[in-house]
């Protein structure tokens, strides 16, 4: 039988006891209600939680308009976050889920930076548009805007050795699956599945998004596990196979973790789902994190917390 927790290595509890400034457990938290007997899959959002985004918005729109011949004096005292912040909820009350099937997640991503410029004012002509944004949307695929959190890759291995299945659940278009994260180093040797948003055509909060990871994590479930599930697999392998299998056999959602830094998206998305769940404060947004508290819900640092976190909670895992 598989061991309740596995222990840390000392490399890990060395990490911890570095972090803590006191050399004492830092606060975790309580689980909301149920403590998890059992956890087989670790579904995680990206930016935030895994990857960080590097520079600010204003830098690399400001440097990319620079560069494309845009007058410094357009550029000066515009308020970039504001008019981005505006045109992404624009364009997604327009066109859901970076545009779903209707266009292409690059074409939804032209629309909103050029939304973007013109909530700031900025003029520009159609060829200006077209370069600014060529630079922009290259820039915002490349290590010039994206960096993996350091404990996001030896989390990842530790979740593997410890028999977890992990999982992007995000409400993102696909580009981060295809380029942004095997450009990281975050490849399918460290999460195993992807769930984006873009090709659900479904969003986090709802339920049918996160039962949709948990369809994903199956045929890796399966795999870690062949003999025990051969009938579910060769049920998978019939047409409307997967209709039939019971799920909860294989995973309940009581047996995911959820890993975000969203209150409603990611805790009350998970919690309805039936799913457990834990939210990063990874930029010790002191005031924000008590909220989330204050609202049930378990708060932790980094992922280390979440190795430690899961250890002092007693649950099996794999």
């Amino acid at each position: 039988m598989t061991s309740l927790v596995r222990p840390l290595s000392l490399a890990s509890q060395r990490s911890l006891l570095h972090l803590s400034s006191n050399g004492s457990r830092r606060s975790m938290g309580l689980w909301p209600k149920i403590r998890p007997v059992r956890i087989k899959v670790i579904t995680m959002d990206v930016t935030g939680t895994i990857v960080s985004f590097r520079g600010t918005l204003e830098e690399h729109y400001v440097g990319a308009a620079e560069k494309s011949g845009i007058p410094s004096s357009q550029l000066q005292h515009k308020r970039f976050g504001a008019s981005f912040n505006q045109a992404y909820k624009e364009c997604c009350e327009m066109h859901p889920c970076f545009g779903g099937n209707i266009m292409s997640a690059k074409e939804w991503w032209r629309i909103c930076v050029q939304r973007s410029f013109q909530l700031a004012g900025v003029e520009m002509d159609p060829h200006q548009q077209d370069v600014v944004f060529q630079r922009i949307y290259s820039t915002f695929g490349s290590h010039a805007a994206y960096e993996s959190f350091q404990d996001a890759k030896p989390f990842l291995q530790w979740a593997r050795r410890s028999g977890l299945v992990t999982g992007i659940l995000s409400n993102a278009d696909e580009r981060y699956g295809d380029s942004i994260l095997p450009m990281l180093g975050i490849t399918l040797d460290e999460v195993q599945f992807h769930c984006f948003s873009k090709d659900y055509q479904i969003e986090k909060p709802h339920s049918q998004f996160f039962q949709a990871a948990i369809r994903a994590a199956v045929p890796w479930l399966l795999a870690n596990q062949p003999t025990k599930f051969q009938k579910e697999q060769q049920l998978l392998l019939q047409p409307k196979g997967s209709s039939v299998v019971n799920l909860d056999a294989i995973c309940a959602p009581s047996e995911v973790l959820h890993i975000g830094n969203d209150y409603e998206k990611d805790f009350e998305g998970a919690r309805r789902a039936g799913m457990h769940c834990v939210l990063l404060d990874r930029y010790a947004e002191d005031e924000k994190a008590a909220e989330w508290k204050r609202r049930g819900a378990p708060v932790l640092k980094d992922l280390l917390d979440v190795v430690e976190f899961l250890g002092r909670s007693n649950c099996r895992l794999g």
